[in-house]
């Protein structure tokens, strides 16, 4: 299973929550078909966990202009956004 978290500050987070819930389209595109796991700390942070079907995809769709402009519309600060590709397990 992969799995793909990205962190992000954004300008305001009801409006950036409220923008993240509308890209469904975008987000099947990178082949995203499980729910999206995410919260929020410190007033304009957010944390995000994606499992894709197929993570090469995403990664790579992850640098459209469609997802640059998805982020824009939601209030993303664009120096903040940070990938983590979950590669590594701990079996406890």
């Amino acid at each position: 299973m992969y799995k793909v978290v990205i962190t992000v500050e954004v300008e305001d987070l009801v409006r950036a929550e409220e923008g993240f819930r509308n890209h469904a389209d975008l987000f099947k595109g990178l082949t995203v078909t499980k729910p999206i796991h995410f919260g929020t700390i410190g007033g304009n942070q957010i944390a995000a966990c994606f499992e894709p079907d197929d993570g090469s995809a995403f990664v790579k769709g992850m640098e459209t202009q469609a997802a640059a402009d998805a982020m824009d519309l939601d209030g993303v600060k664009r120096g903040t956004v940070k990938v983590f590709v979950l590669d590594k397990t701990f079996e406890v």
